[in-house]
């Protein structure tokens, strides 16, 4: 429901994809606080988390580098000036919530919020429903034949 005037409403400022992360790694460190399960020993699991995070991070700014260079929105509810489909855009369609889900599970692992790893392909659905196919949807309509040679060619998360 945008905004008369143009721009986004409050539910849609609101309404994305980092606020919906942070709500979900809120959660998985209340479990982690009140229901401590401790992390795993050892040393693989620390470097499995800090790939994670750091994969996660490298992500995001690889994406932003590339919402930059095309001169279009990264904000999910508006309307895209043109299609991405360079740089880390033609591994995934979807590199930033690929990202987002790699940050929540590298932070549920980081703090041994075990029962938490339940979270994650729940984050993904609802950044699916949420985001990701009205998104496809806009730029099926908008980029029509490019958008589906892109579609074809390239993976909606990996």
């Amino acid at each position: 429901m945008p905004n008369p005037r143009g721009g986004l409403s409050l539910f849609q400022m609101i309404d994305l994809p980092p606020v919906w992360l942070l709500a979900f790694l809120g959660l998985g460190k209340a479990q982690a606080t009140y229901f401590a399960m401790g992390p795993l020993p050892g040393g693989v699991i620390g470097l499995l988390a800090a790939v994670l995070i750091g994969g996660g991070v490298i992500l995001i700014l690889l994406a932003v580098m590339e919402f930059r260079r095309n001169s279009t929105t990264i904000v999910p509810h508006r309307e895209a000036e043109a299609l991405i489909v360079s740089g880390i855009f033609k591994r995934t369609r979807n590199p930033i919530y690929l990202a987002d889900l790699m940050l929540l599970a590298g932070f549920l692992i980081h703090w041994g919020a075990w029962l938490s790893l339940a979270l994650v392909p729940i984050l993904m659905w609802v950044l699916e429903r949420r985001f990701i196919i009205p998104e496809e949807n806009r730029l099926r309509r908008k980029f029509r034949a490019a958008y589906a040679k892109y579609e074809q060619k390239t993976r909606r998360w990996v």
